[in-house]
């Protein structure tokens, strides 16, 4: 799929926000119980403040996906690595999006001296589970029954990828 990439900007609030609450209301994938306002689009610029950001377009200009580099700590210690976040609009699943949008993330983050990405991901999404290992990140770790959501318990599984 032919895609651009910009960085996430107030233009994308509203598409990346719906996005978002699709995940939601549908799934395991993002941990929030209830949607959130359009508001909450400035924790996710706060959040990636100095490191990688994308919104995917496709060649229609439709924001099909977006993504983010974050701290996983603020210690200085830690500043080599970085914690991913990325969703994309349910129609564009398995047709590489996740992946541009993952290299295109690597990159700068490689750029920016990142050496490594880790990824929290809920154990029952399997989809994501078989992403992350088909794109070079190993499980690294298993928080045993420390996610509810909606009256379901799950863990919470992190991966690690090397760049």
């Amino acid at each position: 799929m032919d895609l651009t990439f910009e960085p996430l900007s107030a233009d994308a609030r509203q598409a990346v926000i719906d996005i978002l609450n699709f995940y939601i209301e549908n799934s395991f994938a993002a941990y929030p119980e209830d949607m959130v306002p359009y508001e909450f689009f400035e924790v996710f610029l706060d959040m990636c403040r100095d490191h990688p950001s994308a919104i995917a377009k496709n060649k229609d200009g439709e924001i099909v996906g977006f993504g983010m580099l974050r701290p996983f700590n603020t210690i200085p210690t830690f500043s080599q690595t970085a914690e991913i976040t990325y969703f994309l609009k349910p129609e564009f699943t398995g047709r590489g999006v996740g992946t541009a949008i993952l290299d295109f993330l690597t990159a700068g983050g490689r750029e920016q001296g990142l050496t490594s990405i880790l990824a929290s991901v809920s154990s029952l999404n399997e989809g994501s589970i078989r992403f992350h290992l088909k794109n070079g990140f190993s499980e690294c770790g298993r928080f045993k029954s420390v996610g509810l959501k909606n009256g379901t318990v799950f863990d919470v599984v992190y991966f690690q990828k090397t760049i």
